[in-house]
C-alpha cells in the first residue's frame, strides 16, 4: 500500500498544456464527426482558392523572390500559382500563407481568427517534405488539420479578451503559430512529448501587432505563423525541449497568457466518446469579397438600402443625398475615412460602404487605384458620419452594420443588416462556395485543373497520398 502511495505521488501531475499534448498525439481519424469533415474541407477549398488568387498580388512577388534568394538544397515543396516551382518546405509554407492573407480574403472563425491559412500551407509542404513511406493520407491530413484548427480556437476560448475584435496582437499570429504547430506535429506523427515542446517552442516564436493592419505586412502574420509553427514542430523532433507548462497559468511568470489578459485556460479532454470538435459546434465565416470581414455587414446594409433609395429616386443620385450615417463598432483599425491604399481600403468601414452605395457591389476590382481614387467615390466619403451605439460590440457574433441615407428632402432610408450571406449563422452554400473558388482559382489555372482540385478535396479522405493535393497546386 504505501508503495502504491509512493508511486501516485511520483506520478506527473497533468496540467492543461499536457492535456493538449496529450490531445494532438493521441487524437484519430474516427474521432471526426461527418459534419467536421465537410466544413473543414469546405475550409480547405477556400483556403487554396484564395491562395492562388493571392498568389497574383504584389504583396505575393515579394515574399516568394525573398524566399527564391534564400539559399536552400531541399526544395521539395509546391508555391501557389507557380507550378514546377519548388521551395523548402518552411519557405514554401511561409509563402503560400502570405498569399492566403495578401488580399484579406480567407476565412475567419469565432473568436475572430483567420484558422486555415495559418496551417494548411505548413501541412502541403510537410507532405511534400516527408518520404514515399511515410507520406500521410489524405484522411492523416485532415485529422491534422482539424488538431490544428482545435488547438487555435480552444486557446481564443480561453480568454474574454480574444471574443472581441483585436486591439493589441493580431490572432493568427498568436493562436495561429501554435496551431500549426500542434497540426505539423501531428501529421509528423511527433511524441506527447514533443507534442507539449512544439507548443512550447511556438509560443516563443508568436505574435504581430494590430498595427500593421492594413498594410503589405498583415500578410506576414499569416505566413509567419504557419512557417514558424512548422519550425517549431521540426525543431521539437529533433529533441529541443520548451517551458512544458506553457499554456498552463503560472502566477509571476507567463506563458501563452502573455498574449491575452483574462486568461483563464483549461485542460483539452481526451479524444473519444465525450470530446467534441469546435467546429463541430462553431462553423466558419467565408467572405464574398476581399476585405476584412467586418466589411461585410455595411457592405449589405448599403446594398439593402440602395436598393430602397432607387425605388425612392429612380436611379442612384448622389446629390440628393445631405449625409450617410454609418452605425458601426468601435474598432480603431477599420475605421478609415479617406484610404490611399488597397490594404486600407479593404479595412475602412467608410470605403467599403460607399462603394456599394455607388456600384451596386464590392469585388475584387473594388480595390484596384483607379477604384480607390475616384472622384465620385471621394464625394460619397466626404458625406459619410459615423456613429457607435452602445450595442453595437465590436464582435462578430454580435455586431451589426446600419447605413442610414440623409436625403435633402428631409426624408432618411435606412439599410441594416445583422447577418451577412456567408458569415457561421448563415453559411455559404456549396454553389457559393463553388462559385468563388472557381473564380478565384481561374485566374491561376485552366478550367480542367481547376476541377480536379474540387475533386481531390471532395475525395481528400480516399486520398492515399495526401502530397498529391499539394503537387496539383
Amino acid at each position: 500500500m504505501e508503495k502504491d502511495r509512493m508511486v501516485a505521488r511520483s506520478a506527473p501531475e497533468e496540467t492543461v498544456t499536457s492535456s493538449f499534448a496529450s490531445f494532438i498525439h493521441a487524437v484519430r481519424p474516427e474521432h471526426l464527426t461527418k459534419t467536421v469533415r465537410y466544413r473543414s474541407k469546405r475550409m480547405i477549398l477556400d483556403s487554396i482558392g484564395v491562395g492562388l488568387m493571392g498568389s497574383t498580388t504584389p504583396v505575393f512577388d515579394i515574399a516568394l523572390q525573398y524566399c527564391r534568394e534564400l539559399y536552400s538544397s531541399v526544395a521539395v515543396s509546391s508555391v501557389y500559382g507557380r507550378p514546377g516551382m519548388k521551395l523548402s518546405p518552411t519557405l514554401a509554407a511561409f509563402t503560400n500563407g502570405v498569399a492566403t492573407h495578401s488580399m484579406d480574403f480567407d476565412d475567419t472563425w469565432h473568436p475572430a481568427t483567420h484558422p486555415s491559412g495559418a496551417v494548411l500551407p505548413a501541412l502541403l509542404a510537410a507532405s511534400q517534405m516527408l518520404p514515399p513511406s511515410t507520406k500521410p493520407n489524405g484522411l492523416d491530413f485532415l485529422l491534422a488539420f482539424n488538431v490544428g484548427l482545435e488547438v487555435q480556437g480552444r486557446l481564443m476560448h480561453f480568454s474574454t479578451e480574444a471574443h472581441n475584435i483585436p486591439k493589441r496582437f493580431h490572432p493568427p499570429s498568436v493562436v495561429g503559430t501554435m496551431g500549426s504547430a500542434a497540426a505539423t506535429a501531428k501529421l509528423l506523427s511527433l511524441s506527447m512529448t514533443q507534442c507539449a515542446h512544439a507548443l512550447g517552442i511556438a509560443a516563443s516564436l508568436a505574435g504581430a501587432p494590430m498595427a500593421n493592419a492594413a498594410t503589405q505586412a498583415k500578410p506576414l502574420h499569416i505566413g509567419n505563423a504557419t512557417r514558424l509553427g512548422f519550425e517549431a514542430a521540426l525543431l521539437a523532433a529533433r529533441g529541443m525541449e520548451a517551458n512544458p507548462v506553457i499554456l498552463d497559468d503560472i502566477p509571476g511568470c507567463s506563458g501563452f497568457s502573455a498574449f491575452y489578459s483574462a486568461y483563464h485556460p483549461k485542460p483539452l479532454s481526451t479524444p473519444g466518446d465525450h470530446h467534441e470538435f469546435l467546429l463541430e459546434k462553431q462553423d466558419i465565416a467565408f467572405k464574398r469579397f476581399p476585405a476584412h470581414l467586418g466589411m461585410h455587414w455595411v457592405v449589405d446594409a448599403a446594398l439593402s438600402v440602395r436598393n430602397l433609395f432607387i425605388n425612392y429616386a429612380g436611379s442612384f443620385s448622389p446629390s440628393l443625398i445631405r449625409t450617410i450615417v454609418l452605425k458601426i463598432p468601435v474598432s480603431k483599425y477599420i475605421n478609415r475615412p479617406f484610404p490611399s491604399s488597397e490594404h486600407q481600403a479593404r479595412h475602412s468601414f467608410q470605403f467599403n460602404a460607399c462603394t456599394a452605395l455607388l456600384d451596386g457591389e464590392v469585388g475584387l476590382s473594388s480595390f484596384t487605384e483607379s477604384s480607390i481614387h475616384r472622384q465620385e467615390l471621394r464625394e460619397l466619403l466626404d458625406k459619410v458620419v459615423v456613429e457607435h451605439p452602445e450595442d453595437n460590440v465590436a464582435n462578430f457574433d454580435k455586431m451589426y452594420g446600419e447605413v442610414a441615407l440623409l436625403l435633402h428632402s428631409g426624408d432618411v432610408l435606412t439599410g441594416k443588416c445583422d447577418t451577412f450571406y456567408g458569415h457561421w449563422r448563415k453559411p455559404l452554400s456549396r454553389e457559393s462556395l463553388l462559385k468563388k473558388f472557381r473564380s478565384n482559382a481561374s485566374h491561376v489555372f485552366p478550367e480542367e485543373k481547376v476541377e480536379t482540385i474540387i475533386t481531390m478535396v471532395d475525395n481528400l479522405e480516399n486520398m492515399s497520398d495526401s502530397s498529391q493535393l499539394a503537387c496539383s497546386l
